[in-house]
């Protein structure tokens, strides 16, 4: 087996480290994302009734940025496709 050095048992170290932050931040903008298409579609469903496949999808696929935009969007809208106007 071959020996590691210090300064090698360091770098593993700082990568797994690096490793671990990035997969915190991504857990939690997914998090984020699927908590925001929960609302939203709640939102929806009661104001519009039942969303079709497609809707759903779109609602789950989308980037927070994007979701953002529809629920401003979800406050003034007459119909489904307003709210989605955006995209």
């Amino acid at each position: 087996m071959r020996y590691v050095t210090s300064v090698e048992r360091l770098a593993i170290q700082r990568g797994i480290q690096q490793g671990e932050q990035i997969g915190e931040q991504r857990g939690e903008l997914r998090g984020a994302q699927k908590g925001e298409a929960a609302v939203i579609q709640r939102l929806l469903t009661k104001r519009f009734g039942s969303l079709n496949a497609e809707t759903l999808t779109r609602l789950q696929t989308a980037p927070c940025e994007q979701l953002e935009s529809w629920a401003e969007n979800l406050l003034d809208a007459a119909t489904l496709d307003e709210v989605f106007k955006d995209n």
